[in-house]
């Protein structure tokens, strides 16, 4: 079994807020997060990133999520990358028709893993993931709570998470 710390993932969601928050959640898992913000963006960043594991939302400017992956699996080295289809319109003129496609397109190893509706939680997102790629959460999980450790955490996360937090703290 693998550790989260040893897996990288490919978040990909046009939302700023939505991309935020499902980094957060694998962040704070131990997973490596890379982001990007579109489709376009998803494919070039899947080329130099490599990731594990890519979430995937379907209703996007430039590219959709099914054009995505109808794109992704067109190439032999990401034919059987996990993918993780989180989406709002799973069940709405918006996202449905895709939905249908990429679920009659794709299946085997190339079809998606979940399809997550929005809102999601972090536990059933981190456990997705986990599930798929092998991750005992138990032994990537640090066993202290020590403010060292909080302070190691924030150095290794992305701005984007650093943010949030900030946003947060100010709340309180």
């Amino acid at each position: 079994m693998a550790l989260a710390s040893e897996k990288t993932l490919l978040i990909v969601d046009d939302e700023p807020d939505v991309r935020s928050f499902l980094s957060a959640c694998a962040e704070d898992a131990g997973f490596k997060v890379v982001t990007a913000v579109d489709g376009e963006d998803a494919i070039a960043k899947v080329q130099t990133v490599n990731p594990d594991l890519m979430t995937l939302d379907m209703v996007m400017p430039k590219k959709s999520g099914y054009k995505v992956l109808k794109e992704l699996r067109a190439m032999e080295r990401y034919a059987e990358l996990p993918v993780i289809v989180i989406t709002a319109h799973a069940n709405d003129e918006m996202g449905s028709e895709d939905i249908k496609k990429m679920y009659t397109t794709f299946s085997g190893p190339g079809a998606p893993k979940f399809t997550l509706e929005k809102p999601i939680t972090p536990q059933k997102l981190v456990k997705a993931i986990a599930e798929i790629l092998d991750v005992d959460l138990e032994a990537s999980t640090p066993k202290s709570s020590q403010p060292a450790d909080l302070a190691g955490l924030l150095r290794g996360a992305s701005p984007d998470t650093l943010e949030k937090v900030r946003q947060l703290l100010s709340k309180q």
